[in-house]
């Protein structure tokens, strides 16, 4: 089912995407929540990020002939960098261009949602803590990851992780999903979950050894080879099979 968070009038809710809109529950889906009768049609719906996570942990590097993916195999472990909360953005929001960087690049991916508490989980157990995925842009100031040798700075301004439409609960990333992105319609990634060099299970095992993982954190499961910069005005596309489409707009600071 495709959970949404959204807003209509002056309530923020979470639902089920429906055909004739959606419906709304009461409560949060990662704890307890219950259906209600209410049905908010589709033109009186602003989505919303899908989750509001303490952290976003992106991995780099984690698709084969990307950049650094001699730097990722040559590692026994995935590659990760932290995004703080504040850089997350919904459906539609738009993404802030700094002035500090002229080299901002979109990187579509595919984000995992933890559902519950993990702590040194192994790996074959992983699926017990996915609460579902959606789709995730993991903007990057190039220029500044290179200066500063992959610095947090680079990834950590507000609005560079934008996620949605919805978070899809029965979505197998075993499968060959393709991840694709779009910068005004043109296609400049297309890439499969087969292509990963870490899976989802192996990479959530890792950093529940490095990190404790809460409810509704989000793991971005790395970007296919094709990221190009972006300029203001340009409208990006992360589309990921089974999940849909996380349209957002480059804006000037």
């Amino acid at each position: 089912m495709k959970i949404v968070r959204f807003k209509a009038g002056d309530d923020i809710a979470y639902g089920l995407a429906e055909a004739e809109g959606v419906t709304v529950y009461q409560g949060s889906p990662l704890f307890a929540w219950e259906a209600t009768e209410t049905v908010v049609p589709w033109e009186d719906v602003q989505l919303l990020a899908p989750v509001l996570p303490s952290k976003v942990i992106a991995v780099d590097a984690n698709f084969l002939e990307t950049e650094d993916d001699g730097a990722a195999q040559l590692s026994s472990d995935p590659l990760i960098t932290l995004k703080p909360a504040t850089a997350v953005t919904g459906p539609n929001a738009p993404i802030v261009h700094p002035p500090a960087t002229s080299e901002l690049v979109h990187q579509a991916s595919l984000a995992v949602i933890v559902g519950r508490l993990a702590r040194a989980i192994r790996a074959e157990d992983a699926s017990q803590y996915i609460f579902g995925y959606t789709a995730a842009s993991d903007m990057v100031a190039a220029d500044i990851e290179r200066s500063e040798a992959r610095s947090s700075r680079a990834r950590s301004y507000d609005t560079f992780c934008p996620l949605g439409p919805a978070v899809e609960t029965e979505l197998d990333p075993l499968e060959r999903l393709a991840i694709i992105s779009r910068v005004d319609g043109d296609v400049r990634q297309a890439g499969f979950t087969s292509d990963m060099i870490f899976g989802v299970a192996e990479i959530l095992a890792f950093v529940s050894t490095v990190m404790t993982l809460l409810p509704g954190d989000v793991v971005l499961m790395g970007t296919p080879p094709g990221a190009a910069p972006v300029a203001p005005g340009d409208v990006v596309e992360t589309e990921v099979d089974g999940i849909g489409s996380l349209f957002n707009r480059i804006v000037r600071a």
